[in-house]
């Protein structure tokens, strides 16, 4: 595989990272997932990649990349940027190998995740809080590298990372007694679908490799639309593990050269997954991780009878998300309905709306006046939880019916964000 700038990334390559990592990675377990494998009738195995020593793939690519940097480049230290996966990573690999790094995160980078960097790379990791966003921290991180020369570890974008995270494919296929018909892997940037799409290709040319892109920060699938790398003006950071502006120009190279396909998973859809695998199969997955397994849905048809592996990239889920998680899920599977309801201003007329309107097995679980001054006159703000997507239609009948003034918050995209 090779782009531009000759930088290549090989079969030789991933199997010398193989053997580099073997000092300090989980050989993570290939799982037969029951549940999943009844639900889309075919056979559905799990990389564990939540159960790596920093909870996420981040540490292969990592650590092969700085495992791999001359004892000059070692002396002269290493940055990075990152919010999350990325930085443990880099914390982890510089611990390891006695070598001094500057993890640049965000200012708003949650305490929790700023202490397992801290917590990885121990005297050897200075973490310095810079900016709001990840492109200011990115910045800072380009600055150190040019003052004092310490060579950048990109979160995606180089040959050695890349390989790093081949390995994973590798695993993957030395596991099974034949080749796998579908592996599906996360995209962020594009650094673990590269390493793995380059592996699983270079060894097993029938396998398809699916890759799997959050609907809000699809920069892949529109760098295939356009055939060139381009910068999407906005993106939905929820699924934060693969909510990336920009893919990187080797990563793209190799992927338009790999992906069989590109799927667009909904950020509630994640949710649900998130929520299912915890339940069915007591896995906990932040979102990215959740994407493979979320994007069976949309190929049911195409993997039924088949072997198809799913790339669980991680595992590191914040418990105060778990909230939002739910809501994400309830409203995507139409059973988490907003209203901005105008009542009449007369006595009884909340209370007929919950003995007339509501169905029997329909629940408010929010009620706000708008106007806490005068809230005879001003509308309210109700959240409404059904049993089932069906029961939607009937409510808006009733309401109808009853003569309710009503407007649908979760078709109007503005006043959702502002309200809810």
């Amino acid at each position: 595989m090779k782009e531009s700038g000759n930088r290549i990334v090989g079969l030789e390559d991933i199997v010398r990272a193989h053997h580099r990592l073997r000092e300090v990675i989980v050989r993570t377990p290939l799982q037969r997932d029951a549940v999943l494998s009844a639900k889309y009738d075919c056979n559905v195995y799990l990389k564990r990649e939540d159960l790596q020593v920093v909870r996420s793939f981040k540490i292969r690519g990592a650590y092969n990349m700085i495992r791999s940097l001359s004892e000059e480049e070692r002396s002269r230290g290493i940055v990075c940027a990152s919010a999350g996966n990325h930085a443990q990573g880099v914390a982890f690999s510089c611990r390891a190998l006695g070598i001094h790094g500057k993890v640049y995160m965000p200012s708003t980078t949650p305490n929790q995740k700023v202490k397992q960097v801290r917590r990885f790379g121990g005297e050897f990791v200075e973490v310095v809080l810079k900016g709001d966003t990840f492109d200011d921290a990115y910045e800072e991180a380009m600055q150190a590298c040019i003052e004092h020369g310490m060579t950048l570890i990109h979160p995606f974008d180089e040959p050695k990372i890349i390989a790093g995270n081949g390995t994973i494919a590798m695993e993957v296929m030395e596991s099974l007694s034949e080749p796998a018909d579908f592996v599906f892997v996360t995209i962020g940037g594009g650094g673990l679908a590269a390493g793995v799409g380059a592996y699983v290709k270079t060894v097993s040319p029938s396998t398809k490799v699916i890759g799997v892109e959050p609907s809000g920060a699809a920069s892949m699938s529109e760098a295939f639309r356009q055939g060139k790398v381009v910068t999407l003006p906005e993106i939905d950071k929820f699924v934060d593990g693969a909510a990336v502006k920009r893919v990187g120009g080797l990563t793209y190279d190799i992927c338009s050269r790999t992906l069989d396909d590109i799927l667009k998973v909904p950020e509630g859809k994640a949710c649900t997954s998130i929520l299912e695998l915890y339940n069915e199969n007591a896995i906990v997955v932040e979102p990215a991780g959740s994407l493979p397994v979320a994007a069976l849905d949309l190929y049911r048809d195409q993997i039924k009878g088949k072997t198809v592996v799913c790339i669980v990239s991680g595992g590191n889920n914040d418990i105060d998300r778990m909230q939002e998680i739910k809501e994400r899920s309830l409203i995507y599977e139409g059973l988490k309905h907003y209203f901005m309801i105008n009542f009449p201003q007369r006595a009884g007329a909340l209370r007929e709306f919950v003995s007339e309107v509501l169905g029997p097995e329909d629940d408010i679980t929010r009620f706000e006046y708008t106007k806490k001054n005068d809230k005879e006159n001003g509308p309210a703000l109700v959240g409404i939880e059904l049993l089932s997507k069906e029961a939607y239609e009937p409510l808006l009948e009733r309401m109808k019916l009853k003569g309710v003034d009503y407007v649908e918050l979760n078709k109007d995209l503005n006043l959702f964000n502002m309200l809810i």
